[in-house]
C-alpha cells in the first residue's frame, strides 16, 4: 500500500480509489502485488488471452484471486475473433456477425449461455460482451463482424439475446461501446475516433441496441474513447458528463455499473495520461476502470494516488466513489447468488456457425485442392488468435501468403490442375489482399472464394462462401459445406 496511508479517513480513501480499479497483469499465475491489492480493497481484475492456459489453470486462478479479496473477474469473450478462453486455437462460438447473419434471437439466447456457462465453470464473473454496436461503417477497423448488424432493430433484439443468455448463466453482461462505435473510420486502441451523428441519429440508430439492454436489464455497460461532437463535444464519451451522467444515467435512466473501456489506450492516454484519464472517467460517471495489460504496479499505484488527490482538489468528490462502490457491490451481489448447475460442454456453436454459412454459387466438386489463404494483420482487440482452414482440411494442402509478398504465379502454377480455393478475412479493407484475390481468380475463374470476414467485397462470377467471423467453429462449418 502507498506510503501516503496515514489514518482510517486516507485508508478509506484508498480503499474506495483501489475498488475502482480493473487491472491486468502478464502471466497465468496471480503476481503478488495484485493479490495484496486485493486485500487493500482492489476492485478486480481483467484477464487476457496470455493469462489462460487451460480450463483448470482459469479455474485456479480465480480461486486463488477469490481467495485474496472480493474481485470482479472480467474477460472479453465475444465468441467469433475476440476470444480469452479459446485465444491459442479459436472460438468454439461463431461471433455477433454470424448470429446476426441467422437472425433467430433464440439461437443467439443459447450461444451467449453456452458462453456464459464456460465461464462461470471458471469463476469469471463479468464478461465484456456483447458488442452492441451498429457497424454502419463497412471499413471499421476494429468492430466488423463484432456487431451483430448494420440496422440498429436487430442489432437491439439479438443484444437483448445476449444479455438474457449470459446472466441466465451467472455471469454479468456488460454490453459495449456506448454511446456506439460502429460508424467509426479510426481505431481507438491508436487515436481518438470520430462519430460525426446528430443527437436524432444518434437515438434513431447507436442507441436503440443500449436503450434496449437497458430495459432487459444488463449489470454492465461499457464506455467507447469516441468523440461525438453533437454529445461529447471534444471528449471522448469515457471522460464526458455529458454521454455518461446526461445521457446514460440521466436521459435514459441507467443504474447499474458503468465500466470504461481500456484506458491505456491512445485516445485517452495521449490526451489525458493514464492517471488523469481514471479520474476524469470517475469524475464523468463511470464505477468501474478497464486498465488494460500496459500498466504495471507503479502505473496502479500512481492512478490509485491521483483519484485520492482528486477527492481533495475539488476534482472528484467522494459521494462519487462511494457511489460507484455501491454499485459495484450490487454486482457482487447479484454474482455471488446461486444458480443451477452448469451445463456440459454444448455443440451449440457449431450449429451456429453451420447456420450462418451463405454460399453463392455451384457448390465446387474439389480435386486435390490447393487452399491458399491470403493473410490479414490483426487488430489489437482481436489479438494474435489463431484462424483459418489448416485444423479441418486434412485432405487438402493448405498455405498462407502475405498478400504484399505473394508469387501469384508460383501458386497458379501449384494449383495447376487442381481446385482452388481462396480465403481472406476482411478483404474489403485492404486493397492487397484484393489484387492477390483478382489476380488468382482472373486466371482461375473456377476458383472458390472464403470470405471470413464481413462479405462485402464480392468478385462476380465465382463459387463465393461467406462465414460471417473467422473463429474455429466457422472454418469447421464451411470446410463441411465444401466437403473437404
Amino acid at each position: 500500500m502507498s506510503d501516503f496511508i496515514a489514518g482510517p479517513r486516507d485508508q478509506g480513501l484508498y480503499r474506495l480509489a483501489a475498488g475502482t480499479l480493473l487491472v491486468a497483469f502478464q502471466g497465468t499465475t496471480a503476481p503478488e502485488w495484485v493479490l495484496r491489492e486485493l486485500e487493500n480493497g482492489l476492485g478486480g481484475v481483467t484477464l487476457f488471452g496470455f493469462n489462460v492456459a487451460d480450463h483448470e489453470q482459469l479455474c485456479a486462478l480465480s480461486e486463488r484471486l477469490r481467495a485474496a479479496g472480493d474481485p470482479v473477474v472480467s474477460l472479453d469473450e465475444e465468441g467469433g475473433d475476440v476470444t480469452r478462453l479459446a485465444y491459442h486455437v479459436g472460438s468454439p462460438y461463431p461471433g455477433n456477425a454470424a448470429l446476426g447473419a441467422v437472425d433467430d434471437v433464440e439461437l443467439t439466447c443459447d450461444v451467449y449461455r453456452a458462453i456464459g456457462d464456460d465461464l462461470a465453470r471458471c469463476g469469471v464473473t463479468l464478461d465484456m460482451a456483447p458488442d452492441a454496436d451498429v457497424n454502419t461503417a463497412d471499413d471499421n477497423p476494429v468492430i466488423g463482424t463484432r456487431s451483430f448488424g448494420s440496422d440498429a432493430a436487430l442489432v437491439a433484439r439479438h443484444t437483448v439475446a445476449a444479455v438474457h443468455g449470459l446472466q441466465s448463466a451467472g455471469v454479468a453482461a456488460c454490453v459495449k461501446h456506448f454511446p456506439g462505435h460502429g460508424a467509426t473510420r479510426q481505431d481507438s486502441h491508436l487515436e481518438i475516433p470520430l462519430v460525426d451523428a446528430s443527437l436524432e441519429l444518434l437515438h434513431e440508430r447507436e442507441l436503440v441496441p443500449f436503450r434496449a439492454a437497458i430495459e432487459a436489464g444488463t449489470k454492465s455497460i461499457m464506455t467507447a474513447h469516441v468523440q461525438v461532437p453533437a454529445l461529447t463535444g471534444g471528449l471522448p464519451s469515457t471522460i464526458s458528463p455529458a454521454a455518461l451522467t446526461g445521457l446514460l444515467r440521466g436521459e435514459l435512466g441507467y443504474d447499474g455499473v458503468v465500466i470504461s473501456d481500456a484506458l491505456d489506450m491512445k485516445a485517452i492516454t495521449d490526451a489525458y495520461g493514464l492517471a488523469g484519464g481514471a479520474v476524469l472517467s470517475l469524475a464523468a460517471g463511470s464505477d468501474l476502470l478497464c486498465l488494460g495489460p500496459i500498466p504495471t504496479e507503479p502505473d496502479i499505484q500512481k492512478i490509485i494516488s491521483e483519484i485520492v488527490a482528486a477527492t481533495g482538489d475539488g476534482r472528484l468528490p467522494v459521494a462519487r466513489l462511494e457511489e460507484a462502490a455501491e454499485r459495484v457491490a450490487r454486482l457482487r451481489s447479484w454474482s455471488g447468488e446461486p444458480r443451477r448447475a452448469a451445463a456440459g460442454q454444448s455443440t451449440i456453436g457449431l450449429t451456429a456457425a453451420r447456420r450462418a454459412v451463405r454460399l453463392t454459387g455451384p457448390a465446387p466438386e474439389l480435386v486435390d485442392p490447393l487452399v491458399v489463404e491470403v493473410d490479414t494483420p490483426p487488430t489489437i482487440a482481436v489479438g494474435e488468435v489463431p484462424w483459418g482452414f489448416h485444423p479441418w482440411l486434412s485432405q487438402a494442402e493448405v498455405v498462407r501468403v502475405k498478400p504484399e509478398s505473394a508469387d501469384v504465379p508460383a501458386l497458379l502454377e501449384s494449383a495447376a490442375h487442381r481446385s482452388l480455393i481462396v480465403v481472406v478475412k476482411d478483404a474489403h479493407r485492404y486493397e492487397t489482399s484484393r489484387s492477390v484475390v483478382s489476380a488468382l481468380l482472373a486466371a482461375r475463374p473456377d476458383a472458390t472464394m472464403v470470405e471470413m470476414g464481413l462479405p462485402i467485397w464480392r468478385p462476380e462470377g465465382v463459387t463465393y462462401l461467406a462465414t460471417y467471423g473467422a473463429a474455429r467453429a466457422n472454418a469447421q462449418a464451411a470446410a463441411e459445406l465444401l466437403g473437404v
